[in-house]
């Protein structure tokens, strides 16, 4: 199983971005798909959800309304855009895969993990 994260970069507070997770070797449709975030220092810690069907997503309260997870099954990927970013919005996104359906929020409900995209906010 191979998750692949591209889409990081430098904006400025307030500009937006797209983060994209390609996934192979899995039936991607059978797997929740999130995206965490780790700043320097700092815990990896929860961004967003999707369910298998796309039926049910999940936000951590600090992108709520910032942040919209999406996911194409045809093409096995899942994105993250980003609006209104904001400096403490820094950090290395990783995109991950869980076949299971409850405690969608915590790293060890996730089989597999991409390696990370960096995205850096300034003020």
């Amino acid at each position: 199983v191979q998750l692949q994260a591209s889409g990081g970069g430098s904006v400025q507070a307030g500009g937006s971005l797209k983060l994209s997770c390609v996934a192979s070797g899995l039936t991607f449709s059978s797997y929740g798909m999130a995206w965490f975030r780790q700043a320097p220092g700092k815990a990896r810690e929860f961004v967003s959800r999707i369910t298998g069907s796309s039926t049910t997503t999940y936000y951590a309260d600090s992108v709520k309304g910032r942040f919209t997870i999406s996911r194409d099954n045809a093409e096995n990927t899942v994105a993250l855009q980003m609006n209104s970013l904001k400096p403490e919005d820094t950090a290395v996104y990783y995109c991950a895969a869980s076949s299971r359906r409850s405690d969608y929020n915590l790293r060890t409900s996730y089989d597999y993990w991409g390696q990370g995209t960096q995205v850096t906010v300034s003020s």
